[in-house]
């Protein structure tokens, strides 16, 4: 049960230091707001829950890295630029692949 309360934990501060990640939870309401709305079948939801999912997820790493970068050293240093970055780049990464997903479900009900 201990791993639930620090995963919960860990959503609280992601939750207060991490603003990226509020932004993609709005993001996130729009789409599923958007699927009501469009009322999009069961295999569309899948693909929106998986790219949700994964955003969500990538940016949480992405925090989790920097957090470990700055654990590690409060000075400039290539490799630790390099970490953080990389980590960025993966959460542009899957939010370019579900931009995409999205797109791809939510033309056909637009432009019907």
């Amino acid at each position: 049960m201990n791993r639930f309360k620090y995963a919960f934990q860990g959503m609280l501060v992601l939750l207060h230091k991490d603003h990226k990640f509020l932004l993609h939870l709005l993001f996130a309401t729009i789409v599923i707001i958007c699927g009501f709305l469009f009322n999009i079948t069961t295999t569309e939801w899948l693909f929106l829950t998986f790219a949700i999912g994964l955003v969500l997820a990538f940016e949480a790493i992405n925090t989790a890295v920097e957090a470990v970068v700055d654990l590690v050293t409060s000075d400039y240093h290539i490799l630790a630029k390099n970490a953080k970055d990389i980590a960025a780049f993966s959460v542009v990464i899957v939010s370019i692949v579900a931009c995409i997903i999205g797109i791809i479900i939510f033309c056909p009900y637009i432009f019907k």
